[in-house]
């Protein structure tokens, strides 16, 4: 679903961060059937890392319902209504044994993103790629697990050219935040940065 563009920065960025030796696991939320996230488990059996984790972070029932009150830029969205989003998580566990690629380097966090993700027991991260569509998702996973990323590491959003919800959610966070690194275009919708010191 993501295209080559998309999976070319991928490799570009989890390659980086291991020449690097950039510290930190990769995380994924919102992740469909796994695609992505067994890419990048991949890629560090490719390169022999066996120190870093790669979180899986979905509802595994597809988006919640919005939540207009809380999160205006939500309202009206629709995509909870989309069965063809929801994916259990035993497909998404057959998926990456599918390519042996199921094994003690990858961890799920099931459930919503204001549920799980601000006490998810991540220390560290070195790739953060965000998926989640919404502002709520994309900002919850910004709050979440943005102060855990390491310098030098990096921040993928998925969303930020198609969906004005989840580019708000971006802009929000890092008007908040005082982030300023620049943001680079992957394709039309896909962007990312690195985290300076």
């Amino acid at each position: 679903m993501i295209g080559l563009k998309r999976l070319d920065n991928l490799q570009d960025c989890v390659t980086s961060v291991l020449r690097d030796e950039i510290p930190g696991d990769i995380a994924e939320t919102g992740v469909w059937r796994g695609g992505a996230s067994i890419f990048m488990r991949a890629i560090l059996l490719a390169y022999g890392d066996v120190t870093r984790t790669v979180w899986v972070a979905d509802s595994f029932e597809g988006l919640p319902k919005p939540n207009p009150d809380r999160y205006p830029a939500d309202r009206g969205d629709r995509l909870w209504t989309k069965t063809a989003l929801v994916v259990s998580l035993e497909e998404v566990k057959a998926n990456f044994a599918r390519y042996g690629l199921l094994d003690d380097q990858v961890r799920f966090i099931r459930g919503w993103f204001s549920d799980t993700l601000p006490k998810a027991p991540i220390e560290q991260l070195a790739v953060l790629r965000l998926d989640g569509d919404m502002y709520e998702s994309t900002k919850v996973a910004l709050d979440s697990l943005y102060p855990k990323l390491s310098p030098g590491g990096y921040v993928i959003i998925d969303d930020y050219g198609a969906i004005p919800a989840c580019r708000r959610a971006v802009s929000d966070f890092r008007l908040e935040n005082g982030v300023e690194e620049e943001i680079h275009e992957i394709d039309w919708t896909g962007v990312y940065w690195r985290r300076q010191a």
